[in-house]
């Protein structure tokens, strides 16, 4: 999932991604971070998440109509 993610980011620039405990996040290209396989550091402004891409089940993109 960690290269996917990466790729498809890259491409689309904003991402949604769901994790196996259901709980949901948001990536944006200019504040993700792909670090050493399989981890992700976002940085919200207010706080810096990090992911294991191991636990993200699914991606989609939200598309503005």
């Amino acid at each position: 999932m960690y290269d996917t993610l990466k790729e498809e980011l890259s491409k689309k620039g904003e991402l949604m991604i769901r994790f196996d405990s259901g709980e949901e996040a948001e990536l944006h290209l200019h504040n993700t971070e792909f670090l050493e396989k399989p981890m992700i550091k976002v940085d919200g402004g207010d706080a810096v998440h990090w992911f294991n891409a191991e636990k993200i089940e699914s991606y989609w993109i939200h598309d503005e109509f």
